[in-house]
């Protein structure tokens, strides 16, 4: 990664403080229980936004210390879901921001390592945010070119430090 920074001073913004998610459900814990209720339906469980948002909004930015959700790069109202597919839309800080390609890439990555693989996704900027807006879709919705970035260890290495927040 270059030591240049795309936006050496971004505006960021507090995250509203959103009520942290929990594994309990309520659901009773004796596993009889746990029995009845996984037998009662095989369809599939709905996704909504808001869970699609709590698993990006922790997402680093590459240059930054913050997150995308403080740097109103990513927010619900962004996200789309259908039955089998979820569009997620990000806005660059800058319009020639130099990391898009790598934020977008975090959020996909994020994404299919979280979500079942019945789920077609994809990634792109905000219409009008962005001077390269449609070769930086292209490439974030390249199944080819997505494998191939995910093959270069030290891109992959700069997308694993966005995903836990270390190295920023």
């Amino acid at each position: 990664m270059s030591s240049q920074l795309f936006n050496a001073n971004p505006t960021v913004f507090s995250a509203p403080s959103a009520q942290k998610s929990s594994a309990y459900s309520g659901n009773k814990i004796w596993m009889e229980d746990v029995e009845e209720e996984t037998a009662e339906s095989d369809e599939p469980e709905p996704i909504d936004q808001e869970e699609i948002f709590d698993l990006i909004r922790h997402i680093y930015d590459p240059e930054h210390p913050n997150t995308l959700e403080e740097l109103r790069v990513v927010s619900a109202s962004q996200i789309e879901i259908g039955r089998n597919f979820i569009d997620v839309e990000f806005t660059p800080t800058v319009p020639h921001c130099g990391m898009s390609t790598l934020i977008g890439l975090s959020i996909r990555v994020r994404l299919l390592r979280s979500l079942p693989s019945r789920f077609k996704v994809d990634i792109r900027v905000k219409p009008g945010s962005h001077q390269s807006e449609h070769t930086l879709n292209k490439q974030l919705n390249d199944k080819e070119r997505v494998a191939a970035a995910l093959e270069n260890q030290a891109l992959l290495n700069t997308v694993e430090q966005c995903l836990t927040g270390g190295g920023n």
